[in-house]
């Protein structure tokens, strides 16, 4: 079955243009021209993925991805802008957003990245079928469980709600516990860039897990910023 994919941008243009384009490399495609009318669409089809433009009338695209992820709709989400208002790339990061692209854009790079998305959120769901019971590989630090089988974590034993990026870049951390790895190393692993990107993308998602396993985000037991350098996961010394 294909894979459904939401657009929803006010540009009618824009909405064709990704509509064909999505439909020729083999998706499903369903569109909206408001944040509300996207928001219920994506509460009502469930889509595999949501291409969401920043800029909407009735609820712009920072407070649709809000919304989803206030009712737990934890499907990736790659936000458009036409701004160069870094403040809103990165509240929508914060809020919930897996990625960005800024206007104007070709299609094909839109396509590419949407393969790239889709090519890990079904590596999530397979791993998900994984038996409860079946455990499987375990990264433990202090308080903080990661499941790579299950695509799951726990802090304090309570499962964290995270989006494929937070999850992904959470267990590349855990993998190498320990190391200190630059920001280009992080984008490159977790979001496939094979290019200098723009690792603000990182320190947001690194401030978001950050806010979900720190007692206090000011002072990290967990993952530490190496000034200058990057960041790294260790095991918590107390304070």
């Amino acid at each position: 079955m294909a894979k459904k994919v939401l657009v929803v941008d006010d540009e009618k243009s824009i909405l064709t243009l990704l509509q064909y384009n999505l439909e020729q490399a083999g998706y499903s495609v369903a569109t909206a021209m408001d944040g509300e009318e996207g928001k219920n669409l994506a509460l009502e089809i469930n889509p595999d993925l949501i291409i969401l433009d920043l800029m909407l009338p009735k609820l712009d695209g920072i407070e649709v991805c809000k919304q989803l992820r206030q009712q737990k709709v934890m499907v990736p989400i790659l936000m458009l802008t036409a701004k160069d208002d870094e403040f809103d790339k990165v509240l929508g990061l914060e809020l919930g957003a897996d990625d960005y692209m800024t206007k104007p854009f070709s299609p094909r790079e839109v396509v590419a990245r949407v393969k790239a998305i889709l090519r890990r959120s079904q590596i999530q769901s397979e791993l998900k079928d994984v038996a409860p019971e079946e455990d499987g590989e375990l990264f433990k630090f202090g308080d903080l469980k990661i499941y790579p089988d299950r695509y799951e974590a726990f802090f304090e034993e309570d499962q964290l709600e995270l989006t494929p990026k937070e999850f992904e870049l959470l267990l590349y951390l855990a993998k190498h516990k320990g190391r200190v790895l630059t920001r280009d190393q992080l984008l490159s692993a977790v979001w496939n860039y094979d290019f200098a990107g723009d690792t603000r993308i990182v320190d947001v998602h690194i401030s978001h897990l950050r806010e979900k396993i720190e007692q206090n985000t000011k002072k990290p037991l967990y993952i530490k910023t190496i000034r200058g350098l990057g960041y790294k996961l260790e095991e918590p010394k107390g304070e």
